[in-house]
């Protein structure tokens, strides 16, 4: 197989978020606005250091009064200083490749598109500098493929990427088809495999031995707030959005108290595998985040860390996020219609060692 990848520099570029002043926010104070409109970037005090350190223009010119009265039309930039971001792998495996599509057998610890402290460390950052290299060496100008879902940092394996707008709307699409049809109980089982265009299979390290050979899991997940997730954390919760995962035994260890699983999900819940089969007790082996009944360990929604780095940002939670990785997960298989042919595709990653059966790691041995 083919892989790419560049090394990341020792520090990103840093960022520059751009505001155009609304007649609705006219008349704020500086720090109002940014207080008040991005606090989730960072405290109050945050913001006053971040003045100070003339990291924010006002058309063009630095500003260190946080109480400058802002007009309409003004234009605020503020500048996030470069930072090391933390260690993350660089090389991507190419699992298949045309004109349209293109997967990826993402490595574990690598996040997918930029977010928190991960703006350059990204699948997204390395897919757009290997186009421009492409590019470089061609006449023509090749679109910069992008990721049309998700897989957590800690997560291994299949990752699909679009190369043009259309494959890209029609892929999104049949992730979205999957995800609508959970839940709807007029349904059979057979009925809803029809619908879902694309098939997605997991192999998992889950703690404890499952008892039944196939489990399904059809737990709400919902939102909570939670320290150092801006949107909120996903939880198992009774108040939200239905999810399906059928959850198939593999292997038993009862000397390691763990069970080796094959997951199917017909939904798309973020973090979905890691909930469930924490929901049925029995979360996966070495995940820092969540805990059995799905919820995350050693949580008070009470105390909220409001601390803040030299950039006037939020600290590194002391609490377990999660991108923090760990625990054994990988998007071992994917079968979907191609979008522009409509031809069968099946992609499947090769599995990280701890996660093959013994059978499995024999053959690879002997052969």
């Amino acid at each position: 197989m083919q892989s790419f990848g560049e090394p990341w520099p020792e520090l990103n570029d840093g960022l520059h978020y751009r505001d155009l002043l609304r007649s609705s926010d006219a008349g704020l104070k500086l720090i109002e606005f940014y207080s008040k409109k991005y606090r989730n970037s960072a405290p109050l005090l945050g913001w006053l250091q971040r003045i100070h350190n003339k990291q924010i223009t006002i058309d063009g010119d630095a500003v260190t009064d946080p109480d400058t009265i802002l007009r309409e039309g003004m234009e605020l930039i503020y500048y996030r200083l470069p930072w090391k971001e933390p260690d993350a792998p660089h090389l991507l495996e190419i699992l298949y490749e045309d004109d349209d599509v293109i997967a990826l057998n993402k490595p574990s610890g690598l996040q997918v598109l930029p977010g928190g402290l991960f703006q350059q460390r990204t699948v997204l950052t390395q897919l757009q500098w290997r186009s421009l290299k492409r590019t470089s060496s061609s006449a023509f100008q090749e679109p910069s493929p992008v990721p049309v879902h998700r897989l957590g940092r800690g997560t291994s394996g299949i990752l699909l990427c679009a190369k043009t707008k259309v494959a890209k709307s029609r892929l999104a699409a049949y992730f979205a088809d999957g995800t609508s049809v959970v839940g709807v109980s007029r349904h059979t089982n057979s009925e809803l495999k029809t619908m879902r265009k694309i098939t997605k299979i997991y192999r998992a390290l889950a703690s404890g031995v499952i008892n039944g050979d196939e489990v399904v899991v059809e737990q709400p997940i919902g939102q909570i707030r939670y320290p150092g997730v801006a949107k909120g954390l996903y939880v198992a919760s009774p108040s939200g959005k239905p999810s399906f995962s059928r959850v198939g035994v593999l292997e038993r260890n009862i000397h390691s108290n763990c069970t080796l699983v094959q997951v199917e999900i017909q939904s798309g819940r973020p973090h979905q595998i890691r909930i469930h089969l924490s929901f049925i007790g029995h979360p996966l082996i070495g995940d820092p985040l969540y805990v059995a009944g799905g919820q995350p360990k050693c949580f008070d929604p009470e105390v909220m860390d409001e601390s803040f780095a030299h950039d006037g940002g939020y600290q590194r939670p002391e609490k377990p996020v999660p991108g923090d990785c760990g625990y054994h997960l990988h998007a071992h298989r994917s079968v979907f219609p191609h979008p522009i042919t409509d031809e069968v595709i099946d992609i499947t990653a090769s599995l990280p060692y701890i996660l093959r059966t013994q059978e499995e790691s024999t053959a690879i041995t002997q052969g």
